[in-house]
């Protein structure tokens, strides 16, 4: 009978080491992800505090009849069903939904365009980025302060302005069409700055081989941010659009500095019926289901965006 080789031997011997190496590597790996998953507790316990617990208790406060101060009674969707046959919210709805379309639309446009604006500049597109993040970065309540002293009648800056030059302006505060287009600018000259930021940086990400070959083919401008632009960072607007669309539902600070839902309510939008109902009526089970029916519309919007996202990464966009 043949003696095993050297190499036999050697292999022989190495093959259970071979394993032990791989057994501890993967002990270190279960090791390393169990630890990782001790980072994701505060982040978790601050989430369930401040997002879930509440979210859990405004559905608890909808299905029941709550007066501050009052006893709670269980009515099941009695609410619900009360707010789908009150006219004022339908009317609250549709002014919500115009002044998200119409600002977010504006929005989008206007920063697309100064973003494309920047990204064809030589130099200083840093510098402009940075006094042009500056609206954004004031607080909506201070922002609405100022704006309300520009457009108040008779001695705000604008009616002071067209004063001076023998002019009268509108009555911005006064009229219900004044106003909400008064709201509309608030909320463009607050945000837009957001959209002009997250494009600019995404039109730095198109590939240069693209243009460069567009520019050989002699593309005007138009056509480029049309053609290879837009299609190239459409995932970018979606994400864009589908953020300022959830904090346009929730637009609330600078509609109650600068007009407090009026005049009379043409610029009441849900969440502006919320806290009527809430915490000048006291109702609070009705208030939340204001609220839980207006974060189930932002949920349908966020997912009809992510199902284009979807498929367009399937290439069926």
């Amino acid at each position: 009978m043949n003696a095993p080789s050297r190499s036999e031997k050697t292999l022989t011997l190495d093959a259970p080491v071979v394993d032990i190496a791989e057994d501890m590597e993967e002990g270190k790996d279960a090791r390393l992800q169990n630890d990782s998953m001790l980072f994701l507790v505060p982040s978790g316990l601050i989430l369930l505090l401040v997002m879930i617990a509440p979210l859990c208790f405004a559905f608890y406060l909808s299905v029941h009849t709550y007066f501050l101060g009052g006893e709670k009674s269980f009515v099941g969707v009695e609410n619900y069903l009360r707010l789908l046959q009150d006219g004022r919210f339908w009317f609250a709805l549709g002014r919500t939904v115009m002044i998200v379309v119409v600002s977010v639309g504006l929005e989008f446009c206007v920063g697309l365009l100064i973003a494309y604006g920047l990204y064809n500049l030589w130099a200083g597109a840093r510098v402009f980025n940075v006094f042009l993040m500056m609206p954004n970065i004031i607080t909506p309540v201070v922002s609405g302060l100022f704006l309300r002293w520009v457009f108040v009648p008779d001695w705000g800056l604008i009616d002071v302005t067209l004063h001076t030059f023998g002019l009268t302006g509108p009555d911005f505060l006064g009229s219900a069409f004044w106003a909400r287009i008064t709201i509309i600018l608030a909320d463009m000259w607050q945000n837009t700055p957001f959209l002009i930021l997250v494009l600019f940086a995404g039109l730095n990400t198109v590939d240069r081989s693209q243009i460069e070959a567009a520019q050989i083919d002699g593309v005007g401008l138009w056509n480029m941010l049309i053609r290879i632009m837009v299609p190239n960072i459409r995932p970018v607007i979606l994400f864009v659009l589908a953020i300022r669309i959830m904090d346009s539902f929730r637009f609330f600070d600078q509609i109650f500095v600068i007009t407090a839902g009026g005049p009379g309510t043409a610029t009441e939008t849900l969440t502006m019926f919320t806290y009527v109902t809430g915490f000048r009526l006291l109702d609070f089970g009705t208030a939340s289901a204001i609220g839980v029916l207006t974060l189930l519309i932002e949920m349908i919007v966020v997912l009809v965006l992510i199902r284009i996202v979807y498929r367009r990464e399937k290439g069926a966009f």
